[in-house]
């Protein structure tokens, strides 16, 4: 793929937000890997009128390498995941309503239903508090996502973290279910986690689970 088309990708992913309520206006942020660093959508641009010359180009450290615009603010998160994780291709940031309701209780999400496994682990951890845009905060969700590819912000949001683009925004999707899924079951009582036991059977399963071309 071509930087335009990535950048294009990176726009379509960015405007898939709202119609999938991930998000409205301008929350949230969009990145790939590209060359040696990264292509992050700017700050303050809604989505609907972004152009592939607003998508800013950004070397490991966050120094400007092509755009015209600022990066996201959140740069330094998206800079921290892709050196933490060799493996991620692109990286999903949202205030989507239900994950970001759970995480403004500072609560995780357990292993109250085996899809969870899908984001990596037993459970969807969420990160300690730091201010939106700070080392610190790059730092804790680099924490949280260990071992993991989906984590909750406290009182901010969500990140998903993916090989390309469409997989990182499906689990954002995915994410926001099971937040949905798992307050509504606290609303109906203490829902009941399944065991470390049966968790490890469920992460072996995803590792071929789906298409497989």
């Amino acid at each position: 793929m071509n930087r335009n088309a990535l950048c294009r990708e990176i726009i379509e992913t960015a405007r898939a937000f709202e119609p999938a309520g991930l998000g409205v206006l301008t929350s949230g942020n969009v990145s790939a890997r590209w060359a040696d660093g990264f292509l992050i959508t700017p700050s303050g641009v809604p989505y609907a009128e972004l152009t592939e010359d607003d998508i800013v180009e950004l070397d490991p450290a966050g120094n400007s390498v092509a755009g015209r615009l600022k990066p996201s603010s959140e740069w330094r998160l998206h800079a921290a995941v892709y050196a933490a994780q060799a493996e991620a291709g692109a990286v999903v940031h949202v205030h989507s309503p239900w994950a970001t309701a759970l995480a403004c209780t500072r609560r995780g999400i357990p292993a109250f239903h085996y899809l969870v496994a899908r984001a990596g682990g037993d459970s969807i951890r969420c990160a300690d508090y730091a201010t939106f845009g700070s080392e610190e905060l790059a730092r804790n969700a680099v924490a949280a996502l260990a071992g993991r590819r989906a984590c909750l912000l406290a009182n901010h949001g969500m990140i998903a973290v993916g090989d390309a683009l469409r997989t990182a925004l499906d689990l954002a999707r995915e994410v926001e279910e099971l937040a949905k899924q798992y307050l509504l079951s606290r609303l109906a009582g203490d829902p009941v986690l399944l065991d470390e036991a049966e968790m490890r059977v469920n992460l072996e399963k995803f590792k071929t689970y789906g298409r497989q071309d």
